[in-house]
């Protein structure tokens, strides 16, 4: 069983990092449509769609298959997954921050410029790649 949770586990986490790096490049775009617009309206749709129906499912997947797994596997001894823990905690927050974006651009309420999503879409890469090395590398 381990191993079949363990693969849901990765598909969960290729789904919210797909749609993690994909929302922020929304808000760039968005950011040029003018309030009201056609395109904008086509934005908003876009954005909640891929936030409810992709990220947010397949957060609470990768974080109740995660759960089980350390459980299961005893890592929640380990060094390298107390430091793990705290990037996905820290990613958790960046998705709701997302989430509370979503709702600004919902409401004409943004308040950020492109440059800014630009910069912000980084922010999951890097906590990506740690996660990802410290998962496979184990280096504590």
């Amino acid at each position: 069983m381990y191993e079949w949770i363990k693969a849901l586990h990765v598909i969960a986490v290729i789904s919210w990092m797909a749609g993690m790096l994909y929302l922020p490049r929304l808000f760039v775009y968005h950011c040029d449509a003018e309030v009201g617009s056609k395109q904008s309206e086509t934005f908003k749709v876009m954005e909640r769609r891929l936030l409810r129906a992709i990220i947010d499912p397949a957060m609470i997947v990768t974080w109740l298959a995660g759960l089980w797994l350390v459980w299961q596997g005893g890592w929640y001894v380990s060094g390298w997954f107390h430091a793990k823990f705290a990037l996905v905690l820290i990613l958790s927050g960046v998705h709701g921050f997302f989430a509370a974006r979503v709702r600004d651009f919902a409401n004409d309420a943004n308040t950020r410029n492109q440059k800014f999503y630009r910069i912000i879409n980084e922010v999951p890469t890097v906590l990506m790649v740690g996660i990802v090395i410290l998962v496979i590398v184990k280096p504590f």
